[in-house]
């Protein structure tokens, strides 16, 4: 199912990109994020942990979406699914993946890095795309490049963005949300502060974007 339609996953201006180790903070760090005002997350499959704390959010924690990412390979799909993902993210996209993801029964969000793979994935018909890594693939420059000649296209930037540069992405015209990993950073995940995450998903959730 293409992501045709982002105004459910893309609610908020910031989806936080999460690594968990330990599924027991699964739980307390999705409730520390929706307290923060941010209703969507992606779980990468960075961790034995992932999926585990995929099943465990929707469990405990009612009002969120939870996604997973770092899909690389057609196999881990029906894994995700199996979780519960609710939408489906890849850092890249060759042919077989996006395939899949078209097929898939949850939207999915797949991931490019240059201007002929955007334009092969909207071919296929994804209007919504991770641009991953944005900052290294030429970020808030690049992004500015495409606006005119592929005015359809919307992105979510990944990968370098943060609490200094998240606004200026925002602010671009095909820009619908950004990614990344600052509002719950690893060192306060692991000590237990989930007050510290939900404070500066109060601060992300009050970005505005231009898209609106």
């Amino acid at each position: 199912m293409r992501l045709s339609d982002p105004s459910n996953l893309l609610a908020s201006p910031v989806i936080p990109v999460l690594v968990i180790e330990r599924v027991a903070d699964a739980a307390p760090l999705a409730r520390a994020l929706l307290a923060g005002g941010l209703r969507t997350v992606e779980v990468t499959l960075r961790t034995a942990a992932a999926l585990d704390a995929v099943r465990a959010i929707i469990a405990e924690v009612p009002g969120i979406v939870v996604g997973v990412g770092t899909v690389t390979k057609v196999s881990e799909i029906g894994r995700a699914l199996d979780a519960g993902a609710q939408f489906l993210v890849s850092p890249g996209t060759p042919r077989e993946l996006a395939e899949a993801f078209a097929d898939a029964p949850v939207p999915a969000m797949p991931g490019c890095a240059t201007t002929s793979e955007a334009m092969a994935l909207a071919a296929l018909g994804f209007s919504v795309l991770k641009f991953f890594p944005a900052e290294v693939s030429g970020g808030i420059r690049w992004l500015n490049a495409l606006v005119e000649p592929l005015p359809d296209i919307r992105f979510c930037p990944t990968g370098g963005v943060n609490a200094d540069n998240a606004e200026v992405y925002l602010a671009l015209a095909n820009v619908v949300a950004v990614g990344g990993s600052w509002v719950a950073p690893a060192e306060a995940i692991a000590a237990g502060d989930f007050a510290r995450i939900t404070a500066l998903a109060q601060t992300a959730a009050r970005l505005t974007r231009r898209a609106d």
